[in-house]
């Protein structure tokens, strides 16, 4: 594994950096991850596997049984709170030492409530939603209300299906979010992934943007990645690398 202090010294010379956030970063929060042993992924809902339910088609077909899981999940997150990673790149955007911003797979809006300002958000937002017939715009609350009242959100203009502001199976992620996302993965000095396993494209391409240009990357996540090898760092523990971070910048005010 690798030493603090090396990374330590591609931050401190790194002009421009840019971090990719994936699951693993909220499950400090208490917000279950996709695929680990105990992950959401594990968990079948009723007879269906939990991919199933996030396909595009059938959230059309079937919307009731998607907000019947997502309910205990995605619709509850007053409960947590952000955790020592969101509030470290917050603090390392204060400074202005995250000039690219955070591109993050997560759609908890945690990043948001730590403080952070540039954050893309490539799989959307359950922070949003809207009508899909007339496309008005509704907050969490408002759908949040309704779910956990034990009904579809429904829109109070037409009366339409309300859809979450997030990317499922089948949806193609926004354009102008992934356009700068390749350009700040080509451009940054240093990329720093966090807890992504990244095997979801085309999220899980952009450290290899990196690594094409020359760049530094440094990966912090509990399981092996396709771009290891590429890496200049890998940590393994998120909490531990992050209090050593936390502490680095304490004592470099």
């Amino acid at each position: 594994m690798s030493d603090f202090s090396s990374f330590a010294d591609l931050y401190k010379k790194a002009g421009r950096i840019v971090v990719l956030t994936g699951a693993g970063v909220s499950t400090l929060s208490g917000i279950p991850d996709f695929r680990s042993s105990d992950g959401l992924y594990s968990k079948e809902f009723g007879n269906m596997r939990v991919e199933e339910i996030l396909d595009i088609d059938f959230f059309r077909a079937h919307p009731d049984v998607f907000y019947q899981w997502s309910r205990d999940y995605w619709f509850q997150m007053e409960k947590f709170q952000p955790n020592i990673i969101h509030r470290t790149l917050a603090e390392m955007e204060r400074r202005g030492k995250l000039s690219e911003g955070i591109f993050t797979q997560n759609i908890d809006a945690l990043h948001q409530r730590a403080g952070s300002k540039k954050v893309y958000e490539l799989h959307g937002s359950i922070a949003n939603g809207f009508c899909m017939n007339c496309h008005r715009h509704y907050d969490y609350k408002y759908m949040a209300d309704a779910v956990n009242s034990g009904i579809k959100p429904i829109c109070s203009s037409c009366g339409g299906l309300v859809k979450p502001d997030i990317v499922f199976y089948g949806e193609s992620l926004n354009t102008t979010t992934l356009m700068r996302a390749e350009n700040a993965f080509s451009y940054a000095d240093l990329a720093i992934v966090l807890g992504s396993s990244l095997v979801v494209n085309p999220a899980a391409s952009l450290p290899y943007i990196s690594a094409r240009n020359g760049k530094d990357i440094v990966i912090v996540n509990r399981d092996k990645t396709y771009i290891d090898d590429y890496a200049a760092l890998k940590f393994n523990d998120l909490e531990s690398f992050f209090g050593e971070f936390n502490q680095y910048l304490n004592d470099n005010k």
